[in-house]
């Protein structure tokens, strides 16, 4: 057996394949049972010799059709479907896209399935059982290919709420399905059931113009002390509740939770707050919440990447090689671009993180928050 002699797996030489050759290599492997070493060493082969050669021969093909069946389900899977295009696994990536629909493997599952315009697949995926995980992983792509497949539902009554508000929540994140949400409000098309969630949602969109658009058409409610704040010396002399501040954290209309993580809680995109308290002070805690782009930290500066079929991307880059970079969006989700594919990339002046969060609260429920996050400090040794 070749693997018994060239001993697959993990130490494998790849310095054997002068003498070798990558495709005997491979059709050798694909012929013997696929043990998870196998596996690896059959992807690190096929990777090595590229999709144009491994679609150009038909036993390179089989043995890649070999290796995708062993991984189906996995990351692994969704890589080979993207690296060496393979158009006919639109159905595996659909069940790897609503069983994750929020985590990077689950996304680019979506992406795929968008690329291919398998709209119908697409479609019957919304009006099933998983229709939610299918909306929110649509939504959590940010292409503007999503506005056709989802606009149409946020009206439609005979659906349920849930996904309808799941619609609004996966729109927003396209700057075409917010214009579209902020047509259908124009139009009062917008069912009342989805009115408040909408004007959350829009209100907080990073498109300047659409949320102007949005505050006049959908104005948030108005706080419970709707005045103008004190000044920060003032702010800190208050007292807060750090209980109630750990509610206000994770209410919704503030969405801390969506962006930050606390001791393992949450979502690992901006800054880790486990131990904010010991680094900032109150009065920098609150200048961070009422003018967030006042001090960007390292490593989270925003990025607006424009591809060349018109869909964008916007995050953190935290990869950058010669080929492509990955870019880390709201959600922790992270996506890969080539570079071929971006027309243009632009760091932004502003921060990632939205202005005007103290409008989604009360003066005093902006106290209880700050003396939350200051009550989170490194223990004690």
């Amino acid at each position: 057996m070749i693997c018994g002699v060239l001993r697959c797996g993990p130490g494998f030489s790849w310095a054997l394949f002068g003498w070798l050759g990558l495709p005997v290599l491979i059709t050798a492997l694909a012929g013997e049972p696929l043990e998870p070493d196998r596996v690896a060493t059959m992807i690190e082969a096929l990777t090595r010799l590229g999709p144009e050669k491994v679609n150009a021969n038909p036993k390179l093909k089989e043995a890649l059709e070999k290796v995708l069946e062993a991984t189906k389900g996995t990351p692994q899977f969704v890589e080979l479907v993207r690296d060496f295009n393979i158009k006919d696994r639109d159905a595996e990536l659909l069940e790897i896209a609503v069983k994750n629909p929020n985590n990077s493997t689950g996304v680019e599952a979506t992406r795929l399935i968008l690329a291919n315009r398998n709209f119908q697949l697409l479609t019957s995926s919304l009006a099933g059982t998983n229709a939610i995980k299918a909306a929110e992983a649509l939504g959590n792509t940010g292409e503007n290919g999503i506005v056709p497949l989802l606009e149409p539902m946020v009206a439609d009554m005979k659906r349920d709420v849930a996904l309808r508000k799941q619609a609004v929540r996966a729109l927003v994140q396209a700057q075409e399905g917010a214009a579209a949400l902020l047509k259908l409000a124009k139009e009062q098309k917008l069912p009342d059931d989805v009115t408040l969630l909408a004007s959350s949602e829009l209100n907080n969109v990073r498109w300047a113009n659409l949320k102007a658009e949005a505050a006049q058409l959908l104005p948030l409610p108005q706080a419970r002390n709707a005045q103008s704040l004190p000044p920060i010396s003032d702010l800190v002399k208050m007292k807060g509740d750090a209980a109630k501040g750990a509610v206000m954290y994770r209410r919704d209309t503030v969405g801390c939770i969506k962006c930050h993580q606390v001791n393992g809680e949450g979502v690992d995109f901006g800054p880790n707050l486990s131990e904010i308290g010991t680094k900032l002070g109150k009065d920098a805690l609150y200048e961070a919440i009422l003018d967030p782009s006042a001090g960007v930290s390292f490593g989270y500066e925003a990025w607006q990447i424009e591809l060349k079929n018109g869909d964008e991307a916007y995050g953190l880059i935290i990869s950058d090689t010669a080929d492509e970079i990955a870019v880390k969006t709201q959600g922790g989700i992270v996506a890969r671009y080539k570079k071929s594919d971006i027309a243009k990339r632009e760091q932004q002046k502003l921060s990632i993180m939205p202005a005007g969060l103290q409008q989604t609260m009360s003066t005093q429920d902006l106290a209880d928050l700050v003396e939350y996050l200051s009550s989170l400090k490194k223990a004690a040794r």
